[in-house]
């Protein structure tokens, strides 16, 4: 039961810290506001109301009273009661006398002088209408072969002071409220400055020199951040300058290897050696293309569908089917997607005869596609594949030259730049590749 309640109480309530804590000011407020508006309306309004109205009924029901002793001149009696008591009297002969009206029950006005009315006159003897003028009253007491009828300004049975309280209640809580989402909002981002700077740096972006600003608990927050963003770009770039002095050190000898194979004389060997110099550049390439940096290329607005044209046509390949949609801008990297296309492309032309790629844009989403009909890869080792160095025995794990990083480096630039990547069983009966990039 509690769970549930919890569970309800979560969904209704905003998410985000700025509408949360404007709901933490707002609401004891408004919770104050009525307390006082009701404590004020039942002791104060109601009962004035009640008083004033009780004072007008007598009067009507002292006009009454008056006017049928005869020892009275009638005439005299309605001019004073008139002039003095600000009643407009009007006696009309008319015996049916028609009791029936609308009970405004929500109005308090109506519910008092009917209550008093009630007791004073009866059911079926008075008759009163409160809206047909807007500051008169209509009220008729039935009498001897007629009735009264009575025009009473409104403000004989309401307190004016009540629009003056509700304004004085009402425009400082509003004054409140307003300043209150002017500090929490300067409250609230340094927060959101944060969370875009983490988005950033989390994608590779780079972002300037981040200044903590805002509560306490917040620069301590942006503090570490930065720290911790400082630590992380020192250590890539540590270990990009290890691996580019390696490369260095590495192709010397392979260098000097190259020049020695021309001083051998068995051909067959010298073949086999070369193939060897061949596929260890290869491997030190791959290395140096999976730790290079993606810092050092900034965000641009870019035509993706242009660029998928430009890599299909430089293969020269007819087994490479497209479908792309025509003029699909995307704010990223161009030369780490064009990377990434690079390396799916390269592995489904490696290992199957043909190729079909896919441009598609689903609500402000974009999907690529990459399908082949080669042998494929087994469903239990769609995860593993997109791990550095990972290779697997079957399918398209035979080439020698490969050391398992075109996956890996794929998935690690469409997760940089807010997407995500996954393998299928492709319509063709081979490896699909589907790409979901954000916009």
């Amino acid at each position: 039961m509690f769970y549930g309640l919890s569970k309800f109480f979560k969904n209704i309530l905003p998410k985000t810290l700025f509408y949360r804590a404007l709901l933490i000011v707002a609401v004891p407020v408004i919770i104050l506001q009525l307390i006082i508006t009701i404590v004020f309306f039942d002791s104060l309004w109601i009962k004035t109301n009640k008083g004033m109205t009780k004072a007008l009924v007598n009067e009507i029901n002292t006009f009454i009273e008056v006017y049928n002793n005869e020892i009275y001149d009638k005439e005299e009696i309605t001019k004073l009661f008139s002039v003095y008591q600000d009643l407009n009297i009007e006696f009309v002969e008319n015996e049916k006398f028609i009791y029936e009206y609308d009970k405004r029950w929500f109005s308090p006005i109506d519910r008092t002088l009917r209550r008093e009315l009630k007791s004073r006159f009866g059911n079926d003897n008075f008759w009163f209408n409160t809206t047909n003028y807007k500051e008169l009253i209509d009220l008729r007491i039935r009498s001897q072969k007629g009735y009264f009828r009575f025009l009473v300004p409104r403000d004989r049975v309401t307190s004016s002071s009540a629009r003056i309280f509700a304004l004085w209640i009402t425009v400082p809580a509003i004054i409140v409220v307003l300043i209150s989402l002017v500090f929490l909002k300067n409250q609230t981002r340094p927060i959101t400055r944060l969370a875009k700077a983490a988005e950033k740096f989390g994608r590779g972006e780079e972002i300037e020199e981040f200044k903590p600003s805002g509560a306490a608990e917040i620069r301590q927050a942006g503090y570490e951040f930065d720290k911790m963003r400082k630590r992380i770009i020192r250590h890539l770039n540590q270990r990009s300058e290890m691996l580019s002095g390696i490369s260095h050190d590495l192709r010397t000898p392979l260098t000097r290897m190259k020049l020695q194979l021309a001083f051998i004389k068995d051909q067959a060997l010298s073949n086999k050696l070369s193939e060897d110099i061949l596929e260890m550049e290869k491997m030190l390439n791959e290395y140096l293309q999976f730790t290079s940096s993606s810092y050092l290329e900034k965000d641009k607005r870019f035509n993706l569908s242009e660029l998928l044209f430009e890599v299909i046509d430089k293969y020269n390949n007819e087994n490479i089917k497209k479908n792309l949609a025509p003029k699909i801008y995307f704010n990223g990297r161009k030369n780490l997607i064009q990377r990434c296309i690079n390396n799916l492309i390269d592995n489904a032309i490696k290992y199957a005869e043909e190729v079909n790629v896919e441009l598609i844009k689903k609500d402000e989403n974009l999907f690529i596609k990459i399908d082949d009909n080669g042998p494929g890869i087994p469903e239990e080792e769609y995860d593993n594949v997109f791990k550095p160095f990972y290779k697997i025995d079957k399918g398209r794990a035979g080439a020698k030259s490969s050391v398992g990083l075109g996956l890996s480096i794929a998935s690690d630039i469409i997760r940089s730049h807010g997407g995500n990547i996954k393998l299928e069983r492709s319509k063709m009966n081979g490896l699909g590749i589907k790409i979901f990039l954000p916009t």
